[in-house]
């Protein structure tokens, strides 16, 4: 396991036009980290930084307490997954994985049997000899990746390595993925725009955007408390609603008051709320006494999606439009109106 220390890291690929602005982060020992934002967020660059690929404009990088950030990516023992998984197509899989302990200077039985460990780890021994081009998709990643944890004495760095996957193998390789870095004790570095993939996978998360941190914590913490909307939005569905705090503990919106702990703002001050869909409930008589907020809602159309329906309502005098979320959902007639619901403490303010 490896930890991680960034200090003032930034980086131009054009003069004026910072994709990284200096940044200050640390990762800890044996913690699947993930980097997520929209393209252009900085995310693969912070990455590159870290394997060796780019140089940074200003800044340092520390593995443990050492120094790299002038190293060459090879003397940096960071592997990387990359997107396209960059296999050699005239290769077996044994010999892919096989290439980078030979080139650490493995004699030609010590590399097999180290690329046969690595295989057999992500369960691809029985493909050992096949060549790239006759593989699958979700084969020639598994290949990606025991090339990497061949080579990795503790970490690991992979550029949205499952993006290329159909959802199901997705979503079955994420929890391998997972658990192969677990068992190996691996801290991982790990690029996504993918809300799902880190929030089901990260011990932590980064969200980025223009090249800066927007908030880092736990999947959980991220998604309950985002710092603000930028965060709100990209973590999930979410409705905001502007208000303004009437009184302490009060907070006057378009569909109603809400009861909410309103902190130090004085009375004026402009608010703005989050309500995430699936939080918001259908609320009966008995119901609201525990809400923060009870509202009139007509349904204008609704999605059924599986596990969930998802339903668009307009609410308040300007018809602002709401979605809720209902698992387990019942019967909702389009065009009749509904009582809906949050409880405070499923409300965040900013």
């Amino acid at each position: 396991m490896v930890g991680i220390e960034i200090s003032g890291l930034s980086k131009s690929y054009t003069p004026g036009k910072p994709v990284l602005r200096p940044l200050d982060l640390t990762i800890r020992s044996g913690e699947l980290f993930f980097l997520l934002g929209p393209s252009g967020c900085g995310k693969s660059t912070l990455l590159r930084l870290l394997a060796g690929l780019v140089s940074p404009d200003s800044g340092q990088i520390r593995f443990d307490g050492r120094d790299v950030t002038m190293l060459s990516p090879e003397k940096r023992q960071a592997p990387m997954v990359f997107q396209n998984y960059a296999l050699w197509p005239h290769l077996s899989a044994l010999d892919n994985v096989a290439f980078g302990l030979r080139a650490q200077g493995l004699g030609r039985t010590d590399a097999r049997a180290g690329a046969l460990e690595a295989l057999r780890a992500v369960r691809m021994v029985e493909y050992a000899d096949r060549k790239v081009p006759s593989l699958s998709g979700g084969q020639q990643q598994r290949v990606a990746l025991a090339r990497a944890l061949a080579v990795a004495p503790g970490l690991i760095l992979l550029d949205e390595p499952l993006s290329n996957l159909d959802a199901q193998l997705r979503d079955l390789m994420r929890l391998e993925l997972r658990d192969i870095c677990r068992a190996r004790r691996l801290t991982a570095v790990y690029v996504t725009h993918d809300r799902r993939e880190a929030l089901s996978m990260a011990d932590r998360i980064a969200v980025l955007n223009e090249g800066r941190i927007e908030q880092l914590g736990t999947p959980l913490e991220l998604y309950r408390q985002p710092a603000n909307r930028f965060v709100a939005a990209f973590l999930g569905e979410a409705n905001f609603l502007a208000g303004q705090v009437a009184a302490p503990g009060r907070v006057d919106t378009e569909i109603g008051e809400f009861r909410l702990d309103t902190g130090s703002r004085a009375a004026g001050a402009a608010v703005e709320l989050m309500l995430r869909p699936e939080l918001i409930e259908f609320v009966t008589a008995a119901d609201a006494d525990r809400c923060a907020c009870v509202w009139r809602g007509r349904l204008t159309s609704e999605s059924y999606l599986g596990e969930f329906a998802g339903r668009q309502f307009e609410c308040g005098a300007s018809r602002f439009r709401m979605t809720v979320n209902e698992s387990a959902p019942a019967v909702r007639r389009q065009g009749e109106t509904y009582e809906l619901g949050i409880r405070g403490g499923r409300v965040v303010l900013w």
